[in-house]
């Protein structure tokens, strides 16, 4: 489960910020709280709130680059890229750092520590501390660029990649996605870390081709397509069932993408209507409501790390959906027989009423002044009580981070 995570020089964030799930045995949570296998007590669910342009995807974001950085770095990123990273454009020079703390599943913590400019990785190192009494953190693998010698200096405490081979390692490259590959055990283990999210390392993921990701996966996981059909009827949308029809076209081998992978198979999705007569009516999902389309969509992120464990990281939850869905969306994260996993979301959203949902320990406000954004847990402001009405309270302006018009 993940504990923290931390960064600074990050798009709008200037100054070092901190997301935490840690919730104390007294905060409220409304349900959404589990003991991580290291005996924490950590939130299931985090709300991100805040005005237009304040900052909350990019409060969120560093999870989603991170995943991606430590898991594909290796193989999607040619020799001569910029690492997808972007600083704060009053300081354009200083790099960028970033923090994470999780557990596994065995109760081991572990920490990662990125520091980066575009160009290159300047530090990256892991540590861990086992589930145990008076435990310390170790170091798994240190790595830092010297500029004098203009070459990485790299040390090992069983981590096992071969020393010729962690010389070879690219500038833009993170040094677990690149053990990977050499069947390193323990940056395998590392990237199984499950991260689902609409968020790619450079923006949000086009909703044509989360779209199409969506129907993927639920053409190949049939028990929870049926759990998605199931929600959907639940959820009102006017549906009986929803068909996915993979179209047999051949494509030539030599036929790719722009970014060179190959051409995906084509889907077709259809919303199937049931009428009273039972009689059964099936309509292009592209002809069904833009709300449709984004559950559809949104609900493949969230069964999939809700049936695995891991995290969803997901920006504006209810886009183009009514306000009423986001309770039972998040209730699939309260419960422990849709939850088994204690799997974990962190979202932004323009729904204020989420606040009334999830109480103050899990609610991040963020706000942006002279052009810096700046996050808080809602918690951590004096004189905020658990028997507030915080939606009331927010929507007058005791908290903030409400748009100044």
């Amino acid at each position: 489960m993940l504990h923290s995570f931390a960064f600074k020089n990050f798009l709008s964030f200037k100054e070092r910020t901190e997301m935490s799930f840690v919730l104390t045995q007294k905060a409220s949570s409304h349900g959404w709280d589990a003991s991580s296998p290291t005996g924490q007590r950590l939130a299931t669910a985090l709300a991100v709130i805040g005005a237009n342009g304040a900052g909350k995807t990019s409060l969120i974001k560093p999870v989603a680059f991170l995943s991606w950085f430590t898991k594909h770095s290796f193989l999607q990123s040619t020799p001569n890229a910029q690492i997808p990273i972007k600083p704060h454009f009053s300081t354009p020079n200083e790099p960028v750092e970033f923090e994470l703390e999780a557990d596994d599943l065995n109760g081991t913590l572990w920490r990662y520590v990125l520091k980066a400019t575009p160009e290159r990785v300047l530090h990256e190192a892991v540590y861990k501390r086992p589930n145990k009494k008076r435990a310390k953190f170790s170091y798994v693998f240190e790595r830092n660029w010297d500029e004098a010698s203009k070459e990485y200096t790299i040390e090992q405490n069983g981590f096992d990649l071969n020393p010729a081979e962690a010389k070879k390692v690219r500038p833009n490259a993170s040094l677990i996605s690149t053990a990977a590959q050499y069947g390193v055990e323990v940056a395998q283990h590392l990237i199984s870390a499950n991260v689902t999210s609409n968020i790619m390392q450079v923006g949000r993921i086009d909703p044509s081709l989360g779209f199409l990701n969506a129907s993927i996966f639920f053409h190949e996981n049939a028990a929870l397509k049926k759990q998605m059909e199931t929600l959907l009827r639940d959820l009102d949308f006017g549906l009986s069932g929803v068909e996915i029809k993979k179209l047999d076209i051949s494509v030539p081998p030599d036929i790719k993408l722009p970014d060179g992978t190959k051409f995906p198979s084509q889907y077709q999705v259809f919303g199937v209507h049931t009428l009273k007569d039972g009689s059964r009516h099936e309509l292009q999902m592209m002809e069904e409501s833009s709300g449709t389309r984004t559950a559809f969509t949104q609900l493949s992120y969230l069964l999939g790390v809700l049936a695995n464990g891991g995290i969803a990281v997901i920006d504006e939850l209810e886009s183009d959906m009514h306000p009423h869905m986001i309770e039972p969306l998040l209730d699939l994260f309260a419960s422990p027989h849709t939850n088994p996993h204690n799997a974990q979301i962190i979202f932004t959203s323009h729904s204020i009423e989420v606040m009334g949902l999830l109480g103050k320990s899990q609610v991040f406000l963020v706000e942006k002044k002279d052009c810096k954004s700046e996050a808080w847990r809602l918690d951590t402001m004096d004189g905020v009580r658990v028997q507030d009405n915080l939606y009331a309270k927010y929507m007058s302006g005791a908290y903030g981070a409400v748009p100044q018009l």
